[in-house]
Order: structure tokens, then sequence, then C-alpha cells
């Protein structure tokens, strides 16, 4: 499928950036308060206008002349989703006008080779506040937009101009064949190192240094025939080396790169095991679909008997339970030892998110399934699954048709899930399901 666009909103603190980004998503995911600076790290979410779904990220408010900890860290976090986004939403605030950190962060918008809209925020009354949109045709960013996010005017008009802006959508990659790969996981767990270990080179640049990775770096490369493009980012930082609870520091970037790729690898230290930013990358991954290896790095150091490897990987198993069909790899980058393997999985889990079911052998699965296990029922009615069928691929997507989806339990739905994996694989992809009611005689 084609890659999802990226929106990003920006602007100095408290010009309404949060309510403007709850508006367009749909729902309360930012905090909005009055206090100055209160969305501290970047939020993102999934949006939709005019049949075009793209990722909105939300960010901290830019004050280029304070020179305070958290101050600079939020204005990397907007520079990094700046850095990503397809479209540029600066917000200033129309009842206040102009100050000088507007000019400032106009300044840097115009160096970059982004789309950007300036969006006047506040403009409750229009036709009465016509003077307090002019004055901003001096910022040099183009016509002014009018909105007021907290009373829902002009988005329509915004979404409008936004989704103009968009790269034109495809239904299919230009190069089909071609398996993009992103390489994704917490800061110095040795993500470049791997890249270079595959690429036999050092393209990439490597330090001790948490964070070296500034931006996304694609690389192509060809195994055995095969087209790849691996896409390395800049992981999560720890949420005690961000103050304050910015704790989402570099996430847009694992966003984006999980995003355009067709599978992830999630690069665990073995030193460190399972992390909660480990979870939240995968989470990303697992959420989007997408096909995916968990890898463990560094195991050449790591003091081994004949348990250690069983034991890892049922504390993987445990901590990512709901990623259970991710395979498990134990890799050195610094050696090399398993490295190699990485490609056969890379290829099985891509060809697994790409596979598609017949109807008839679907269902021969799913009568079996329902044979040996009855559906469960409520106040003696049954559930009667009638039908299924794959609607989609990336990842694999099936429809069951039942008489009533609220007798469908959740643990009903992982036996079905699992009997699937039983007898098509599946390794390395979750699987989807859409519940439909349906007459029967329908």
């Amino acid at each position: 499928m084609s890659d999802k666009p990226i929106l990003a909103i920006v602007g100095r603190p408290n010009v309404g950036k949060s309510t403007l980004f709850n508006k367009i998503i749909g729902n309360r995911l930012a905090i909005v308060e009055d206090s100055p600076g209160i969305t501290r790290d970047r939020l993102y979410a999934d949006a939709e206008w005019l049949n075009r779904n793209f990722t909105v990220i939300d960010t901290g408010g830019l004050d280029p002349e304070n020179e305070h900890f958290i101050a600079k860290q939020v204005f990397r976090q907007a520079e990094t989703a700046m850095d990503t986004s397809d479209v540029i939403l600066f917000v200033v605030d129309g009842r206040a006008g102009i100050l000088e950190a507007d000019r400032t962060v106009a300044n840097m918008l115009r160096k970059v080779q982004k789309k950007v809209l300036l969006v006047v925020n506040k403009i409750d009354a229009p036709a009465k506040q016509e003077n307090d949109i002019y004055e901003f045709y001096e910022l040099g960013l183009g016509n002014p937009i009018p909105i007021s996010a907290g009373q829902a005017l002009g988005l329509g008009d915004l979404l409008d101009e936004v989704a103009a802006l968009f790269p034109a959508s495809t239904a299919e990659q230009i190069e089909e064949d071609i398996i993009k790969v992103a390489i994704v996981g917490k800061p110095n767990v040795g993500k470049s190192s791997l890249i270079n270990r595959i690429l036999g080179e050092e393209r990439v640049i490597v330090s001790d240094i948490p964070g070296t990775t500034r931006d996304a770096i694609d690389t192509p490369f060809e195994h055995d025939g095969q087209k790849y493009i691996f896409i390395d980012t800049a992981g999560l930082r720890r949420k005690s080396k961000i103050k304050e609870n910015i704790e989402r520091y570099s996430i847009v970037r694992a966003v984006s790169a999980v995003e355009r790729a067709d599978v992830c690898i999630l690069l665990i230290d073995a030193e460190e095991k399972v992390t909660e930013q480990d979870t939240k990358i995968a989470g990303i991954a697992h959420e989007r679909g997408k096909a995916a290896i968990i890898a463990v790095n560094k195991w050449d150091i790591i003091e081994k008997d004949t348990h250690t490897m069983k034991k890892f990987s049922d504390k993987i198993s445990n901590d990512l339970a709901y990623m259970p069909y991710a395979p498990k790899l134990f890799i050195s980058a610094l050696t090399g030892q398993r490295v190699q393997k990485l490609f056969d999985l890379i290829f099985a889990v891509y060809q697994n998110n790409s596979m598609r079911i017949s109807t008839g052998l679907l269902n021969d699965v799913i009568i079996e399934a329902t044979a040996i296990h009855q559906p469960p029922s409520d106040k003696g009615k049954p559930l009667r699954i009638y039908y299924a069928t794959q609607v989609s691929v990336k990842p694999p997507t099936f429809i069951l048709f039942v008489n009533d989806k609220n007798l469908m339990h959740f643990s009903y739905k992982r036996f079905l899930e699992n009997r699937l994996r039983d007898a098509f694989g599946f390794v390395g992809t979750p699987i989807h399901f859409i519940i439909r009611e349906r007459e029967r005689d329908r």
C-alpha cells in the first residue's frame, strides 16, 4: 500500500496546537490546558479527510529564545517532526498578534524544503477580526488561513488545503519487488551497527553516544537477487534522560519509519532485556499490522549456559505477549553472528504478511475450528459463524459474518486466529478480524 502522509503541527506555546490536533483526529488525546508549554511531548494519531488517511503529529511549543533544558528538547522534537512530515501547519494566535518567537519560527520554516500552511487560530468572528489576520502576511509564508480550533470554524477549508498538498496517493508501490525494512529500537542498541554489518561498510555513523543517528536513513541493498531498502532510525530515549516526562523524544521517527516499512526488526539489547521503550516501539508495529522480527543484539557478550536462550526467549514472549507471532533471532552486529539468517526471516515474514487464502480453504478451517471448540453462547443463544472471507493483506484481514457480534468473545477470536496460524503459518505477521452481523437468509 502507499505510504501514509504525515502532517506536523508547530508553533510557539499556547497558540492552540493541541486543540487543533484534537479536532483533526476527532478525540481528546492531547492535554489541553491554558498554561503555556503543557504539551511537552509529541503526540501522534491517525486521521482521515477526503478519503486520505494520514498521521498527525502534535508538538511542544517552540520557544527558540528559551535556553532552559526542556525548551531545548521540545525545540528538537519539533525539528524532528518537521523533518519527517510532508506538510507543516504553523499555528499562530490571532488575538495576540505576531510575537518575536513567531518571527523566529517563520524564519526557520522558510528555509525548510517542506509545504507550510500558516494557520491563524482563535479567529472566532472572521468578519470582525479581519485586521487581526492581515498582519500575519508579514511572516512571508503565504496566505494566512483563519480558523477557530475551539469553535471548529474553518477546519474543513484548512483540511482541504492540507489534503491537496499531500503527495499523490498510489494504490501500489512503484517497485513492488523491493522489501522495505525498518530497524527500530531504543538508542545505542546497535541499529546502525547492524546496517553496517549487513552492508559490509560503514555507511552510517556509529557512536557510543545514544541518539547519534539524527535522521532516518534509507539504504538500498541486494541479497540473493532480492532488493531491500533498510530504514535506520534514531531510537527512543529513557524517560530518566529526558526530564519532566518528555518520554516520546524520538517516537515520530519510529512511527514514520514503521509506516513506510513492510517489515520491522525490533532490536533489543541483550544486556538490558525488554524495556518500556521496546514495548512502545513494538506496539507501533503491531498496531499498524506490520510484519515483525525480534532481534536480540549483543548476544556475543552474554554469559550463557544451555538454558540461557530459552529463558531469554520466554521473557520476551511474556513482555511482548501481544505479538507471539514474531520470530526471535539472537545476533551480534559486532561479530556478525546469525546476521545472515535475518534475510531468510525477512523474506518469510514479508510473504506471510502478504499471504492470501482462498475463500474455500478459509471456510474449511473455520468450520473445523467450530467443530473442535463450540462457539460461545449467552442465555442459550449461541454464536453462529456463517461465512468468512479475506478482504486484504498487509496484514491479512478477514471478515467473519456472524449472527450476533456481541457473542464473539475475545478469547474465541484468539482461538480462531491460532487455528488459522496452525493451518497456514502466518509467522511474523499479525492477523486482523472484522466481525459483521448478517442474517442467515442473506
